[in-house]
């Protein structure tokens, strides 16, 4: 299974250049490559393979003008492994009950400017290098790659910047153990809450009663972005990006989120053995 985010970088419209085409491009080339990969032959895709073969699409594709972009990208196995591949300031987090597992660093090459990967018009690249300077120029195999196990229970969380200037990893934590527990999916006990045995239930299509939501994982995802959102546009409340301003420009009067785009993909771990046995 692979599964990510991609963002494109904003910064590309002063060029009259929409990133967009590019970070959408970037995934829809990624899924198609995991999806003709042929496990027959090699058992395994990895996520930084994966993210090479998207960008080199994307380079051979002469609709795109040009722009840049970050991206997260996991490939998940049957046994627990997940590869994730995280170049630039989009994330993800590995959540279990009653601990931030995981949490992913950002890129970045300067304070608010992540390594992305880009494409660079020749007139862009020309009239840069006049003033002796060029545009940022990230490739894949500058992605950290990190390898991780996953259990019954976890929740992994990709997601944009948009998300990480304006919750904490502590902050969706508690998010999630609040609907997590509230479906029954984390349970209480003497040690705190652990992940119930019929959680795979919950994460199928109508798992979940309508009126909430379609499955655990979409209510979710729609609770982080939604929660994010909320934050972004909150001028009293300090988010993580305002304190990274402070610590950068302490003389800056920054205060309250940051907007800016956000996307959520939200993965629940089910160990299907659990359920039979259960």
């Amino acid at each position: 299974m692979a599964f990510g985010v991609a963002d494109g970088v904003g910064g590309w419209i002063d060029s009259g250049i929409d990133s967009a085409h590019f970070s959408h491009g970037i995934c829809e080339a990624m899924a198609m490559e995991a999806q003709k990969h042929d496990f027959s032959v090699d058992k395994f895709i990895y996520a930084g393979e994966l993210l090479q073969k998207g960008y080199d699409k994307m380079t051979a594709d002469t609709s795109i003008r040009g722009g840049g972009t970050t991206a997260c990208v996991a490939v998940g196995g049957s046994d627990g492994s997940l590869e994730v591949a995280n170049l630039g300031d989009s994330g993800f987090v590995q959540l279990r009950p009653n601990a931030v597992y995981y949490s992913s660093k950002p890129q970045t090459h300067a304070f608010n400017t992540p390594y992305q990967l880009s494409i660079i018009p020749p007139q862009i690249l020309a009239r840069s290098m006049m003033f002796g300077g060029g545009p940022l120029h990230d490739y894949p195999k500058d992605a950290n790659i990190t390898n991780h196990q996953v259990k019954h229970g976890d929740i992994l969380v990709f997601a944009t910047d948009g998300v990480w200037d304006n919750l904490s990893s502590a902050d969706l934590l508690k998010l999630m153990s609040h609907h997590m527990t509230r479906v029954d999916a984390w349970r209480s006990s003497q040690n705190g809450l652990i992940a119930s045995s019929q959680l795979k239930q919950l994460t199928e299509s109508a798992g979940i009663a309508k009126e909430q939501g379609n499955s655990i994982q979409a209510i979710l995802a729609v609770a982080i972005a939604s929660t994010a959102k909320m934050a972004s546009t909150n001028t009293k409340v300090d988010g993580p990006f305002a304190k990274e301003v402070r610590k950068y420009y302490p003389h800056e009067n920054y205060h309250g989120g940051k907007v800016d785009d956000i996307c959520v993909v939200v993965a629940v771990v089910v160990d299907e053995q659990l359920g039979l046995n259960g």
